[in-house]
């Protein structure tokens, strides 16, 4: 009787080398690497500072019809939304 070796559970995947957001520097991004997508735990860190401090702010979008709230204006025919 002859015996087939398992299947690997996970395909092995191939690290790809990419930009570190922080430093500039070559940084791997692989599963094992757990700083990714940065190169260091250093540079990790620094990201996290700098959005702690709000540094950096994720844009809002209106929506066409102005903001989004629930009070009704003046003159409203408009259903309030939900």
């Amino acid at each position: 009787m002859t015996r087939n070796p398992p299947p690997p559970s996970t395909p092995p995947t191939k690290a790809h080398v990419v930009r570190c957001p922080g430093c500039g520097g070559p940084s791997r991004y692989a599963p094992d690497n757990p700083f990714r997508p940065f190169c260091s735990e250093r540079c990790k860190l620094a990201d996290l500072g700098a959005w702690a401090n709000e540094e950096f702010r994720v844009g809002a979008v209106e929506d066409a019809d102005g903001p989004l709230d629930d009070a009704p204006e003046s003159g409203s025919a408009r259903p309030p939304r939900h």
